[in-house]
């Protein structure tokens, strides 16, 4: 068995380790717990690891946030991956700091980069794990927050509420979405 677990984020520098790369943080801690490493791929950096016999191709999309439907499209394809073995990983504003919530379907949210995504693969019909980062901006600085960088507090809840997602993905793979909702989804 096959799964795609697809980090989202914007590639370069000035979006390191900002609140919308939390995809991309989540995903290098995924490689990083398997001694992995990500290699340069058609339209995303790629890592692959194994789990009890499934295989996990990991991608973090190049194709900017907007575009990343297209990514994602591409290694469905390419790997043969069903989009019951799809886990996208995203920031969302209106969840609390640190806060984890998978659910097997639902809307973008208004997430550019689910937007994109639901658009290219004509569903949303898969799993999706959004991670809270807030919105402690004032009126109007939405995309000041978002683009933003960590402050040092907000580093502190996050190392361990990232560890925490490392483990959810694997409850993902290798029991489902369902179990994995019912226990991480409470915590």
């Amino acid at each position: 068995m096959k799964y795609l677990i697809v980090g989202l984020g914007n590639i370069g520098d000035e979006y390191a380790d900002t609140r919308h790369n939390i995809g991309f943080t989540a995903v290098d801690a995924l490689a990083l717990n398997f001694k992995s490493t990500f290699e340069v791929g058609r339209l995303a950096s790629v890592a692959r690891m194994s789990l009890k016999g499934r295989t996990l191709v990991v991608i973090k999309p190049t194709t900017f946030m907007n575009l990343s439907g297209k990514a994602v499209r591409y290694w469905m394809q390419k790997e043969d991956i069903p989009k019951e073995n799809l886990l996208i990983i995203v920031d969302d504003l209106a969840l609390p700091l640190g806060a984890l919530r998978l659910k097997s379907k639902g809307s973008d949210g208004g997430h550019n980069g689910l937007i994109s995504i639901n658009e290219t693969i004509e569903t949303t019909e898969y799993a999706r794990l959004r991670i809270g980062i807030g919105n402690d901006f004032a009126k109007g600085y939405q995309v000041d927050y978002v683009l933003g960088r960590w402050s040092a507090e907000e580093a502190k809840v996050l190392v361990p509420r990232i560890e925490t997602t490392v483990e959810l993905i694997k409850s993902f793979i290798l029991i489902g979405t369902e179990r994995t909702m019912n226990f991480f989804n409470k915590r």
